[in-house]
């Protein structure tokens, strides 16, 4: 991120929220320039056949949105404007050009969160290349008055029912290993640690570092993953080393 881009987003920040959340924000932000390096990557296998774990009350509703048409003024609005509207605008122009799609969970009509889901690409260079039929889940977030009811649990199980019915195999996310609440949210769901990594684009080639504290089923569990992918990533160390 440039310096322009990190002093309009706080700025814009400052304006709607106040100089205490900011300077909130701004610990945040150093916390993840010291720590964010590291990222833990996670994954699930999506069965050819998966149906809800629950089936939703009638007052909650997933909604796939495949364009920005599809979103309502309101929705748009409150999706945009809770950090810097003109950058999470430019993200979901880029996302939706690559093919991703968002979806919305919502109790009662109103929105209490969404996510973006990606086949067979990822948005930037990842740890390896994904195949045809994986899915990266990425930029999962439930609205303040929502959390605490398994929101993002109960939207990526209903997800991953849709993706299964349109043949999709394996899904990828990841978070940042310093950011406890995202792993916490991961850790209600069936995704299953895949290890953790840092990596660093060079010219266009992409290295990744894999940490070597890992359980023996961690290793065991990413050089599967590595294996079906090919190992066409570049890396300068193995998960099973």
């Amino acid at each position: 991120m440039s310096l322009s881009t990190a002093i309009s987003r706080f700025t814009g920040y400052y304006q709607r929220n106040g100089i205490g959340s900011t300077a909130r924000r701004l610990g945040l932000a150093i916390k993840r320039v010291l720590f964010a390096n590291r990222m833990v990557v996670f994954y699930r296998d999506i069965p050819s056949q998966h149906s809800p774990t629950a089936e939703l009350p009638s007052s909650v509703v997933v909604e796939r949105k495949r364009n920005q048409s599809e979103i309502s003024a309101e929705d748009l609005h409150q999706i945009t404007s809770f950090w810097n509207p003109m950058l999470a605008q430019r993200n979901m122009n880029e996302r939706f050009g690559l093919g991703a799609s968002l979806w919305f969970i919502k109790s009662d009509g109103n929105l209490a969160g969404y996510g973006w889901t990606l086949q067979g690409r990822t948005v930037e260079p990842h740890y390896f290349p994904l195949g045809q039929n994986d899915v990266q889940f990425l930029d999962f977030h439930v609205f303040p008055k929502y959390r605490g009811r398994a929101i993002d649990w109960v939207l990526i199980d209903q997800i991953v029912s849709e993706l299964a019915a349109e043949g999709c195999k394996r899904a990828y996310g990841e978070s940042a290993e310093w950011n406890k609440a995202s792993l916490s949210s991961f850790a209600m769901t069936s995704f299953r640690r895949l290890g953790s990594a840092k990596k660093l684009t060079i010219c266009g080639r992409t290295i990744v570092w894999w940490a070597k504290e890992q359980s023996a089923e961690q290793k065991h569990e990413a050089k599967k993953a590595l294996v079906a992918m090919g190992g066409k990533q570049r890396r300068a160390q193995d998960p099973g080393q």
